[in-house]
């Protein structure tokens, strides 16, 4: 027996039996150059400048991810007949979900308008790539099922639920993840009892709770509302996310213009950032370390804008923030507040295009079904004891608290703009 392991700090062993040619698949696409590049990908892009511990990358969830794909279908397997193409496409699909996440994660895609999934298929589906080279050599139809398998393009199965849903491997995984390397406390849930409570609907061949896994369900779901809260839309992380968009606008407003030195013209960060098509190898560069250094070099720009934003990623000095909410309840002040903050920064001499943004990220932890949204394919079914089919807000008494969107309204601003800030809004 040829086995190749790797030790995870959320599953412990990965190993992969490189007899049986699914196994042989899956480790060959570890070692991909695509693949490899989501080693210098943090997952969690600056969540490290509020919780130090989150360096870890795209590359340890993706692998998370398969590793939890593999564990759902074992325990399906248990009751129900899952075909050699279910687990090649779950799998594949699985561990190769995330490969085109840029630089920063969502952040950069914001700023090129280039999102990852598009960048996904294309990675799979580019001759060019070696993620393609491997899937054809295993079966030459391959990248295009598994492209259609990602973006569910045959409907709703339970695999699809597998990959995307609100009991999916990828939610699954980067909330223990997250938590375990930020050191949170807070997405901590029972994968193992999860996991115990899945199986197939038959007559829908969708993904289904049994009554039995409800508890584990709702500590889930409250872990989730936690994350979220306490991590994903921390003010620091918020903020530093925010410096990095407005630093990227930045440079690209300078790059169109002709007055950036570096990166060079036709170089691929430059490429990327003006949401040009780069080449695979160009795609396999392009990750934080070479954003980070144009970072660096930008800290000296002769732009005092682009050049503070730097400095300020660089070395921590982030921009401070007020909830808003704590100031009105009233939301159509809002628009009245930010622009007196932007009056009060232009006279003090500022730009508010650069020295402040609004940030209002929003999250719903258990989207409940909705009969009259024909896209709603998302929801959580639960198998009674009958064998009845019932939607997880029927059962839960914790729904009513975790249908409601959670939302945060803050103001970040430059440090240097604090007096000037705080008196535009009666601070």
């Amino acid at each position: 027996m040829r086995e190749k392991i790797i030790r995870d700090p959320v599953h412990d062993i990965i190993a992969f039996r490189t007899d049986r040619p699914l196994e042989r698949l899956l480790f060959s696409l570890l070692n991909a150059g695509e693949f490899q590049r989501l080693r210098r990908i943090r997952q969690l892009g600056m969540a490290s400048l509020a919780y130090p511990g989150a360096d870890h990358s795209r590359y340890s969830h993706s692998l998370g991810v398969m590793e939890t794909a593999r564990k759902i279908l074992h325990r399906l397997a248990e009751f129900h007949t899952i075909d050699k193409e279910a687990w090649t496409l779950c799998l594949v699909s699985a561990l190769l979900h995330d490969l085109g996440h840029g630089p920063f994660s969502h952040v950069f895609e914001r700023v090129t308008d280039v999102h990852h999934e598009a960048l996904t298929q294309r990675v799979i589906n580019d001759p060019e790539s070696e993620v393609h080279q491997i899937l054809s050599a295993f079966d030459p139809s391959l990248p295009a099922r598994i492209v259609g398998c990602i973006g569910c393009e045959e409907g709703r199965t339970f695999v699809s639920d597998i990959l995307c849903s609100q009991l999916d491997a990828d939610r699954f995984d980067y909330l223990l993840r997250d938590n375990l390397m930020t050191g949170s406390g807070y997405g901590s849930f029972d994968l193992r009892w999860v996991l115990q409570g899945l199986t197939i609907d038959e007559p829908t061949n969708r993904l289904a709770v049994s009554i039995k896994g409800i508890s584990a369900v709702e500590g889930y779901l409250q872990s989730r509302f936690h994350m979220y809260r306490n991590v994903y839309f921390h003010k620091v992380v918020r903020s530093a996310e925010g410096m990095v968009k407005l630093a990227l606008q930045r440079a690209k407003r300078l790059a169109v213009q002709g007055r950036l030195d570096w990166p060079p013209h036709g170089q691929y960060v430059q490429k990327a950032l003006l949401g040009q098509q780069l080449t695979m190898d160009e795609f396999r560069n392009l990750d934080d370390i070479a954003v980070l250094d144009c970072f660096k070099i930008w800290s000296k720009n002769p732009d005092a804008i682009l050049a503070r934003l730097c400095n300020g990623l660089l070395f921590r000095r982030l921009f401070k923030s007020i909830d808003l909410t704590r100031i009105s309840d009233d939301p159509a002040r809002i628009p009245h507040i930010l622009a007196e903050v932007e009056g009060a920064i232009t006279a003090a001499g500022g730009e508010p295009a650069y020295e402040m943004f609004y940030d209002s990220p929003s999250d719903t932890p258990y989207e409940a079904y909705d009969p009259t949204d024909p896209s709603s394919a998302k929801e959580i079914m639960i198998r009674t004891a009958d064998g009845d089919l019932r939607e997880f807000a029927a059962l839960s008494p914790l729904v009513q608290a975790l249908n409601r969107q959670m939302a945060f309204q803050r103001l970040h601003f430059s440090e240097e703009y604090r007096p000037a800030v705080l008196k535009a809004v009666g601070g």
